[in-house]
């Protein structure tokens, strides 16, 4: 048993059919990044000062010793940046929700009050803005247990949201753990709200972005000037914007940062893409916690028994007649690497076409002349599995006149002759008639030709039964 945990089809072309409040053709998401006073620095208990997302592109942690200017670029955030945001959001009435670093926001008290005042979302953003890749499962969950608490006494009440960002790989699973979140967004996995299982129970993801992020003005491949950050800005709007218009809604992202995009050189990216997307008709701007909760009442969690996580013996119980009296097929499946990719007919089917096509062509002739021939007598129906019985009197051929059944037999008697098998097709995708021509048209075949063309049906039959099935 090989198990691929992550899931590389999401949606994939079944897009939900989302409707947004009042009909809107996007929902516009801003995030506010509130780190300042939440950063590595030694003053706060941490072993080396911060090297992260400031002015200082390839900044390097100071073991031991405090970086005065690194500590000032964030001072600037806090004491500047987050005002000069305030300023600009609630003037031009955009709701907000705010990723709170929760020590950040214990040593800011009159920020929080202003977020507050503005009836903005404060989530979670950890305990401390710091690296959480090598922490050990015990002590990470004990800094989420601090953040709550600590975030409740902050703020009056507990987070609905939550993101770490420089998360570890067990960020995600311990947050859901911790019960009583909305949403989780340290995810970058889609353009809308997705829902994953966790441990037993159905956990709401709200993916965020570091491409519409601010963040790109302190890295080497990002942004330089505000105008810069505005094109982006307006062209990833459009683009969704567009999609929405041909009936498929998404969410747009934005992530900012007090120190970063509250710099006056800068800022004006926002004035003028909040200048850009208010122009435009059936706009959402939302909190995250408005998405969360939308996302909720309209496309709640669907459960289903997914084929990647079935035991063998169940598995083989509900696959093994895919492939006519081959239930070593779904064994060999089974074993197989599988994931939330295979959990679809798509990719269930083409994890079993991988088994079957790689066997030797003796074994592949095995699962041909497994199969029965087509239109036999009534009494020798009982031969037929169930899935053959259905899809044979599908198609009319468990109805032939004399002269009709007499056709059959023929065609049957000279292409088992010439081939070693019996004549296979996917009776379901044709008529009586239909079936007859290709009877007729496959028996000229060679050798070689026909038994790839037998093999294909095969896997085609195979399709079919997996879609009555998933």
């Amino acid at each position: 048993m090989d198990r691929y945990e992550r899931d590389l089809i999401g949606y994939g072309q079944n897009i939900p059919k989302v409707k947004w409040p009042n009909n809107a053709k996007i929902a516009v998401q801003f995030v506010i990044n509130y780190e300042e006073g939440g950063e590595n620095c030694i003053l706060h208990g941490d072993d080396a000062s911060e090297a992260f997302l400031s002015e200082i592109i390839g900044a390097s942690p100071w073991p031991g010793q405090r970086h005065w200017n690194m500590e000032s670029i964030y001072e600037y955030g806090a004491r500047s940046g987050f005002w000069r945001l305030h300023r600009l959001f609630t003037k031009m009435q955009i709701p907000v929700t705010v990723y709170g670093v929760t020590s950040a926001l214990a040593r800011s008290p009159e920020q929080v009050q202003a977020m507050q005042d503005a009836d903005w979302e404060i989530a979670s953003h950890g305990l401390k803005w710091i690296e959480h890749k090598d922490m050990p499962a015990e002590v990470e969950r004990a800094q989420i247990q601090e953040a709550i608490r600590l975030h409740q006494r902050v703020t009056g009440q507990k987070p609905y949201g939550w993101y770490t960002g420089r998360c570890s790989e067990n960020t995600v699973r311990l947050v859901s753990n911790e019960g009583g979140f909305d949403y989780i967004s340290d995810s970058y996995a889609d353009d809308l709200p997705y829902w994953i299982d966790i441990d037993g129970h159905d956990q709401l993801i709200i993916p965020y972005t570091l491409d519409t992020n601010d963040m790109r003005f302190a890295t080497a491949q990002g942004f330089s000037t505000s105008g810069q950050f505005f094109d982006y800005l307006r062209d990833t709007f459009d683009t969704l914007y567009s999609e929405g218009v041909e009936g498929s809604p998404k969410m747009m992202s934005i992530g900012l940062h007090c120190r970063l995009i509250g710099r006056p050189g800068r800022i004006t990216a926002i004035k003028r893409f909040i200048e850009h997307a208010t122009s435009f008709k059936d706009v959402w701007f939302a909190k995250r916690i408005e998405i969360a909760q939308h996302w909720q009442r309209h496309h709640p969690a669907k459960r289903f028994e997914k084929p990647s996580k079935m035991s063998q013996k169940k598995f083989v119980e509900t696959f093994g007649g895919i492939f006519e009296k081959s239930p070593w097929i779904a064994e060999k499946t089974w074993d197989t690497e599988l994931g939330p990719a295979h959990d679809t007919v798509q990719g269930l089917h083409s994890a079993f076409c991988r088994i079957f096509r790689a066997e030797e062509k003796e074994v592949r002739l095995k699962v041909l002349k497994a199969h029965p021939e087509l239109a036999v007598k009534l009494s020798k129906t009982e031969q037929l599995t169930k899935e053959s019985q259905n899809e044979q009197a599908s198609a009319g051929l468990d109805n032939l006149t004399s002269e009709e059944y007499e056709q059959f037999a023929e065609l049957n008697r000279s292409y088992r002759e010439k081939y070693g098998f019996p004549f296979i097709i996917a009776v379901k995708n044709y008529s009586k008639s239909e079936i007859l021509d290709n009877f007729i048209s496959r028996i000229k075949n060679t050798e070689e030709m026909e038994f790839n063309e037998a093999c294909a049906q095969v896997e085609q039959i195979a399709e079919i039964r997996l879609l009555e099935i998933i």
